[in-house]
């Protein structure tokens, strides 16, 4: 922070040697408490608590979760293995967020953040307080090795790092981060999301293999004890050294939390309602109307909430891997998705829970309405050409059905399309004019409860001559085959936050396209959404952002690379009566890391 006196004798001396050119704060400009993506933090220097916890929770009890699948692995830095549930608790971050704005962190590890005006570099100085579970503080050098072995871990952080070009010590406690030309508003809250990872701890270890050793970590849980693949358990940290820090405050309230392991979603419910687990968020609306115990509800003893939430509900769906050569033309995927009803699964299947999907940034300010407007006609019109004309014309809109007449018309619909595209019908199959290739692929699915959406989905697909089949396998081998890209067609869901940014390159661009490991599930190689990717990231206003969000959602929709699902603006939770939750849930999330134990009793 600027002193007057030597301070600033000190300051103005190294001003002096500073390249021409160089962005530095100006003289006058403290330290930050807090950081907004656009505008001011909400809360104030020396805030108490976040206004969404109850600062006077009670500490200890216990919580007992369900997961699905297995784990092999307690490192979830690395693109081996699949990580145990839970294990981001034990592993602090320069910065948090806060659930009750857009997005803006506070410090946690770091203690505060400077950057100048056009965010050319952003710097963090550490809390001198700041340990690890060992009792070794948290340095600068702890930082740097975190950053440089996360890149070299996993291709997903070398995408999210991309742009920066140096990290480097510039003061006792300080760490400074010096970003690659270019506008890119998001990277010091990016910055602020890094995990700190002890480097003492790994130097003498193999950081990118899978391992069950608990790794050392920071954070206000550590692994209490691990059953391989079954139950992971994590204890409260009772000297975790920032349980005071504001950020923290009415936080962090369970003394144990436990992840207990089912093959089967059916059989994690009946654990549930057996008593065997406390909590679960219910994503299947037939069990959220019929299967909880009626009784246990009635009594009180489980409680039902559908908790409202502000969060973009992102994109779920049906998605083609256009890998593949036989989704390579964009009208073979819009003759398919022409087959899925959504409006029979939504009345049949989950009880009109649902609304369709029609936006990448559903639920959101950030979706594409109506036609483009003249901040998106700007961005699109020197891609006219690279894009679909539709892009330019029509609102997308998904193929919907609902009846046996509108069925009937979608599917000569897909036919007109497939006969286009050189898919013709002989002796009852869907085959290429040219080369007698089967239009045929397989739906790659990791959880049973898909398959009632999946299979009626083939039945119309059969009905077009297309003979599509569905595979159902274990979380490992899923996610193996995901990683890989060794697919035809799955289900993927694309989370968004209010403040898109980074992340999209790893969901959409031509780089992320082969690289093991991406979210680019479609294999979308396109220069135009590269470019609008690009924009998005460089966005300097919130209005900037909307025009170049919706954008980007127009192009990425009328492309074809998946066939919308659909969404709910709730969360569904389902929870025994020996938890609470604070009187005033935030707007972006549920914080189940603010809820406690009544009286913190381990016992119901």
């Amino acid at each position: 922070m600027t002193r007057l006196g030597t301070s600033f004798l000190v300051l103005v001396s190294w001003l002096l040697t500073l390249p021409a050119g160089m962005a530095v704060l100006a003289a006058d400009d403290p330290p930050r408490h807090g950081l907004a993506m656009y505008g001011e933090p909400k809360y104030p220097p020396g805030f108490d608590h976040f206004d969404y916890v109850n600062p006077d929770a009670p500490n200890g009890g216990s919580v007992v979760l369900s997961a699905l699948g297995g784990f092999d692995t307690l490192n979830p830095f690395t693109i081996r293995g699949v990580a145990a549930a839970g294990i981001a608790n034990t592993f602090d971050t320069l910065m948090v967020e806060s659930l009750d704005e857009p997005f803006t962190q506070y410090p946690l590890v770091a203690e505060s953040i400077e950057l100048p005006e056009d965010r050319a570099w952003v710097a963090f100085t550490l809390r001198p307080e700041a340990r690890f579970h060992d009792g070794q503080p948290i340095g600068v050098e702890d930082v740097i090795f975190t950053f440089d072995t996360l890149r070299e871990a996993h291709p997903f952080y070398r995408a999210y790092y991309a742009n920066v070009a140096k990290v480097e010590r510039t003061g006792e406690r300080t760490v400074r981060f010096t970003f690659a030309p270019g506008d890119n508003r998001e990277l010091p809250l990016i910055l602020g999301q890094l995990p700190v990872l002890p480097k003492h701890y790994w130097e003498g270890r193999t950081f990118d293999q899978t391992t069950l050793d608990p790794p050392l970590g920071s954070g206000p849980y550590r692994i209490a004890r691990v059953d391989p693949g079954r139950s992971i358990t994590y204890e409260r940290v009772p000297d975790y050294w920032g349980k005071d820090l504001a950020v923290n405050v009415g936080r962090f309230n369970f003394g144990t939390m436990r992840y207990d392991y089912y093959l089967d979603p059916t059989v994690a419910l009946q654990a549930f309602n057996g008593g065997l687990v406390d909590f679960r968020v219910e994503n299947v609306a037939k069990n959220w109307a019929t299967a909880y115990d009626r009784q246990a509800v009635e009594a009180g003893r489980i409680r039902k909430e559908e908790i409202d939430v502000e969060t973009p509900a992102g994109m779920q769906g049906f998605v083609f891997n256009t890998r593949r050569p036989v989704f390579a033309d964009p009208r073979v995927r819009y003759a398919i998705a022409h087959a899925f009803d959504f409006e029979w699964a939504n009345s049949v299947l989950f009880y009109g829970a649902y609304q369709r999907a029609d936006s990448y940034f559903e639920n959101s300010d950030l979706e594409a309405e109506g036609l483009p407007g003249e901040a998106e006609m700007k961005l699109l019109e020197p891609l006219r050409g690279n894009i679909p004309d539709e892009v330019f014309t029509e609102r997308y809109s998904p193929p919907s059905a609902g009846s046996r007449t509108a069925v009937r018309e979608n599917l000569l619909k897909a036919r007109e399309l497939l006969e286009e595209a050189g898919w013709v019908i002989r002796d009852g199959r869907r085959v290429n004019a040219e080369t007698g290739q089967p239009l045929e692929f397989t739906i790659l699915l990791n959880s049973p409860s898909m398959e009632r959406v999946a299979l009626p989905f083939v039945a119309n697909l059969r009905r077009l001559g297309i003979d599509a089949r569905v595979r159902t396998v274990d979380t490992a081998q899923y996610q193996n085959r995901i990683s890989d890209f060794d697919f035809d067609m799955t289900t993927a869901v694309w989370g968004q936050s209010l403040s898109p940014g980074n992340e999209q390159r790893d969901f959409w661009t031509s780089a992320a396209a082969d690289r093991p490991g991406s979210r680019n599930y479609a294999g979308i190689r396109s220069e135009a959404v590269d470019q609008l990717v690009d924009l998005l990231i460089a966005a300097d206003t919130r209005e900037d952002l909307r025009a170049r969000a919706a954008a980007l959602d127009r192009v990425l929709l009328w492309g074809h690379y998946v066939i919308p699902h659909w969404y709910a603006g709730a969360v569904r939770v389902a929870y025994w009566d020996k938890l609470e939750h604070p009187r005033d849930l935030p707007p972006y999330g549920i914080a189940f890391d603010a809820w406690w134990v009544e009286g913190a009793s381990a016992g119901r």
